[in-house]
Formats: structure tokens, sequence, C-alpha cells
């Protein structure tokens, strides 16, 4: 009589833990245009989590019951904005090629975002978002008024110590005072009934400007028609830049 033939085992389910190691922290600098101007910024954080899936980049994970992938951007760009200033921070468990990342990426990026550039930072710098110290908006408003009168306008509001400001956010009435927040402004131009503003407000845990609040305290009355962010200014610590080059440097 033949032997018994045991019952087939099921094989041990493994699972699969992220790699929690830091190896490289890389900046990747991009765009979004006027297709992506109504994505909102949880579904960018997705978006990216897909196309460095595709492209296998060796992502590291947060630790914890639910890790997550350790990419963050510098700050969230407002629904109907666009951006030629984009800057995400991903750091990887393994050393990955600059160039490899500049050729994999742009494939898989959705319309309306382009990168523009990949850097390598050093590890010891501080979170992206807690270096973030400004953003700057170039701004289009309907307004009839020229070019003398919104220089006036702009040069008075700057002289200003307070400007007092409120505005409804949901059901509630906030009143903060908005010169702190706008750290520079100037008129491009002012044609064919539409002045464009340039304006570099504060952005940082302490308070973020916003620049449609800026045209209305300048005395536009109507919504801006294009915003464009056009460069986030971080502060970097002085001594985790030089030990990063010092690491870097040739002997």
């Amino acid at each position: 009589m033949p032997d018994k033939i045991p019952p087939a085992q099921k094989a041990p389910h493994v699972e699969r833990v992220p790699r929690l190691e830091k190896v490289q922290r890389l900046r990747l600098t991009f765009t979004r245009d006027d297709a992506a101007r109504y994505i909102t910024h949880l579904d960018v954080m997705r978006m990216w989590e897909r196309v460095l899936k595709r492209v296998a980049l060796p992502v590291a994970y947060s630790e914890g019951f639910s890790p997550r992938p350790k990419i963050a951007l510098a700050a969230p760009l407002a629904v109907g904005m666009t951006s030629q200033c984009e800057l995400l921070e991903i750091t990887t468990v393994e050393r990955v090629p600059l160039r490899q990342v500049l050729d994999d990426i742009p494939a898989q990026l959705p319309i309306g975002f382009r990168l523009l550039d990949a850097q390598e930072v050093s590890l010891a710098l501080p979170s992206l978002q807690s270096m973030l110290r400004a953003a700057s908006y170039e701004v289009d408003v309907p307004d009839d008024r020229d070019a003398q009168v919104w220089t006036g306008a702009i040069d008075a509001l700057l002289a200003r110590e307070t400007v007092p400001w409120q505005h409804m956010r949901g059901d509630e009435l906030r009143e903060y005072d908005l010169r702190p927040l706008v750290l520079g402004a100037s008129l491009a131009r002012a044609v064919d009934g539409t002045a464009t503003v340039l304006m570099e407000l504060r952005n940082d845990s302490n308070g973020s400007g916003r620049p449609e609040q800026l045209t209305r305290a300048l005395g536009a009355e109507a919504e801006p028609t294009r915003l464009l962010r056009t460069h986030l200014r971080l502060e970097e610590p002085q001594i985790a830049r030089e030990a990063y080059r010092a690491a870097k440097r040739p002997d």
C-alpha cells in the first residue's frame, strides 16, 4: 500500500518590512502648470508615491504601525495656483545616481508636472518644512489703476508698521496683523486693466501670507486671475551644509 501523501502545507506568510535606514536625501524641484492647478495637496503626495514606486526608487519608510514613505513637500500649494519652484525631498535606503532620477522620473509624471532638477542634500539637515522661510509669487489682478497709483499703494503699505486684517475661515472670524507676513512687494506692470504684482510673503511655522489678501490690502477689489509661485526660500543651518560639503570633498 503506497505511503499516504500528507496534505499540502501552505507557505508561511512573510510580511515585508519596509526598510528604515537612511542612506541618501534627494531634493527635487518641479513645476505645476495650468493642468495641475486644481489638484489637492493630498493627491499630489499620492501621485509622487505612485511615481516613485513605478521607477523603483528605494524609498525609506517611517517607523510605527503604519509606515509611510519618507517624502515631504516644502509647502502645500493652494488649489488654483501654479508653480515653477515646488520642492520635494525623498529619503532613500540605497544610493541612487542623480542621473538615474533625472532620466526615470519625467516619463512617469502626469500632465501638468515637470521635473526641473534633482540634487543630493545632507541627511543632517532639519526637515524641509522647518527650513522654509518665505514664498515668492507673481500675481495678475484685474484693476484699472495705473502704475503710479499701484506703486504708491505698495509703498504706503510697506511703510506701515501694522496692517490690521480679518477674514472668515469656515464659521470663524480671524483677526491678525497682515504686515509681518509681507516681506516685500513691487509692481511688475499695470497694462490694459490688469496689474501684475511681485511679492515675497512669509511662510514658516509662525504664519503664512496669502497673495490674494495682499492684493486686497493694496486696494484691488477683484480676485486674482493668475497666481504663480516663483520661489521658495529656505534657511539651511550653516553647520550642516559645511559638514556635508566636507564629507563630499575628495581627499
